[in-house]
């Protein structure tokens, strides 16, 4: 099955709500993470495996990505092991920010 991956889509099943200053916040990310379109639909379900430590795939208010996020300390070991077997497995390239459980999903490597 096939499954194309529009702003409202992704907005949808991140929950991010669809507002117009979602729609184009998200639009923005996908047109600036390189190949987008090659693993999208794997974006979803990697916000599916990271919701069970705390953790959740958004947008980034400060950069034109998406980005993946733990909240709980005591999970970090866990949501830093599926993000990069994610990342690893779809040939994606991540980007940690200094000093917080983040990184950004820059695109396919």
């Amino acid at each position: 099955m096939h499954l194309d991956v529009t702003a409202e889509v992704l907005a949808s099943q991140l929950k991010l709500g669809k507002t117009p200053t979602v729609l184009a916040q998200t639009e923005k990310a996908i047109e600036n993470t390189s190949n987008f379109h090659k693993f999208a639909k794997h974006i979803i379900s990697l916000n599916d495996k990271l919701k069970s430590f705390d953790s959740f795939v958004a947008l980034s208010n400060s950069v034109p990505y998406l980005k993946a996020k733990c909240e709980d300390e005591k999970f970090v070991s866990d949501f830093t092991e599926i993000l990069q077997n994610w990342s690893n497995k779809y040939h994606v390239e991540l980007e940690k920010v200094d000093n917080k459980n983040v990184y950004y999903i820059k695109g396919i490597k």
